[in-house]
């Protein structure tokens, strides 16, 4: 077991070659945990279903709506540091 830990431990720092202020951001899945949790919450209120593709309407109506309402506009990250560096990348290469 410590071995594969010892072997995965790089992968799992990935993060940290970002700027700290992503980084717990980046670590975790608050984001995606938060849809799943919105998902769930009204597809309970409903009950059963008649059929599958009634369940897939209902999500995709709670994505739509996450998507365009100022919950799913919102900023996650500031994205300037990471736009910088790749200003820098990119003169690099040129």
């Amino acid at each position: 077991a410590a071995r594969k830990v010892e072997e995965g431990i790089e992968e799992t720092l990935t993060y940290m070659n970002f700027p700290t202020e992503h980084w717990r951001k980046i670590r975790t899945n608050n984001a995606m945990e938060r849809v799943n949790r919105e998902i769930k919450r009204r597809t309970k209120a409903i009950g059963a279903f008649p059929d599958g593709a009634s369940a897939l309407m209902l999500v995709c109506a709670r994505l739509r709506y996450v998507a365009n309402s100022r919950w799913g506009c919102k900023n996650y990250m500031n994205m300037d540091h990471l736009n910088e560096i790749a200003d820098e990348s990119y003169e690099y290469i040129d």
